[in-house]
């Protein structure tokens, strides 16, 4: 990822108003780029938006995915460069209480989005962001690539590989390279993981779950110990999906394709590990517990290979999961103790960049 490329880029970008989004919104402040959100109001209370002051930066429109015709107007308005999809229902356990309101926000959602994008002239690179869970889960003890099919046991994960052959039709019928003079559109996919980081106050997550019990000075419930995931921390994914986007920038379509962002193989942890590893960094008398009681299927074990973003996109991981929960420990307790949450989730992203590219140099 090249920071100057995005000095007065035009960004427009669904679900700004979420977890990941509020850090790549603040992130992309951070590099100059005139940033246009559009996504329903913050999902949970609190939340990173509010406690980092992400929409003082940026012209945050609150609007539904699923209405077309706002999401026409507001992206026609914003005449973006690029277009990065995030706007989601992102839960497996809300999926089952509400699967229309799923498979609405999750297909037809990316269906108006791309369908904006088709009356947007200026609009040149479209990533749309969609998830690990959308490929056929066998249980493999090796990465799913971006070749394997699509899938999905549950409404959430079925749902994402939905808007995976969504966009996929849609970059055959209207944004196809082979027309790429006439359309000018380069479209891509970008898979990640489970994605961790401070400011997290999702319902049913592991990472806010943990925290809030500790902060509370109770036992964390635990209901399935060992699931396995790929654990990464938040900016980790969003720089690949800076980097992918200013590749179809650069280079149009010799990137509109699928591609994942993962952590390294052995970074891919179960919950179990997680819990201990909080619960040391926090001390204080951390402690947890197994909740052994019913719950609705989750994969137990799930990993991505990376290894065309590597090839490709010249993306690693540049931050081991040790690191990521110290970070996510880091955040809470300054938040904690009061501190200027936008300008220490700004200085998060800094030093992060500056890792980067100490990596990078060697």
């Amino acid at each position: 990822m090249n920071p100057s490329f995005w000095s007065d880029k035009k960004v427009f970008l669904t679900g700004h108003t979420g977890f990941k989004g509020s850090w790549l919104s603040l992130w992309l402040q951070q590099l100059g780029a005139e940033v246009t959100g559009y996504a329903l109001p913050p999902p949970t209370n609190p939340s990173l938006f509010d406690v980092a002051r992400v929409g003082q930066g940026m012209n945050s429109i609150i609007g539904d995915i699923r209405d077309g015709v706002m999401l026409n107007n507001a992206m026609h308005q914003a005449a973006p460069d690029i277009v990065i999809h995030m706007a989601a229902q992102p839960l497996v356990r809300r999926s089952y209480v509400d699967p229309v309101e799923t498979y609405s926000t999750n297909v037809m959602g990316t269906v108006h989005l791309l369908e904006a994008v088709r009356q947007t002239p200026s609009a040149r690179a479209v990533v749309n962001v969609t998830t690990d869970k959308c490929y056929e889960n066998k249980e493999w003890v090796w990465g799913y690539r971006e070749s394997e099919p699509m899938g999905g046991f549950d409404p959430y994960s079925s749902s994402k590989g939905c808007a995976e052959l969504v966009t996929a039709a849609y970059r055959n019928s209207f944004f196809n390279p082979d027309k790429y003079s006439e359309h000018q559109v380069a479209l891509a996919t970008a898979r990640a993981g489970n994605v961790i980081g401070g400011g997290d106050w999702a319902e049913d997550r592991l990472i806010p779950d943990i925290l809030a019990a500790f902060e509370k000075a109770q036992p964390v419930v635990i209901r399935n110990p060992h699931a396995t995931r790929p654990w990464q921390h938040v900016l980790e994914p969003l720089r690949g999906y800076l980097t992918l986007a200013e590749k179809l920038c650069t280079d149009g379509v010799a990137f509109a394709e699928a591609f994942n962002f993962g952590p390294q193989s052995d970074d891919a942890q179960p919950v179990e590990w997680i819990v201990k590893q909080l619960a040391s960094k926090w001390a204080d008398g951390a402690s947890w517990k197994i909740d052994s009681g019913d719950h609705p299927h989750e994969a137990n074990y799930l990993k991505l290979d990376i290894s065309k973003a590597g090839h490709r996109l010249k993306w690693q991981p540049a931050m081991r999961l040790d690191q990521a929960l110290s970070l996510i420990v880091d955040w809470a307790r300054e938040r904690q103790a009061g501190s200027d949450m936008h300008s220490f989730t700004q200085s998060q992203i800094q030093a992060y960049q500056a890792q980067v590219a100490t990596s990078n140099s060697n």
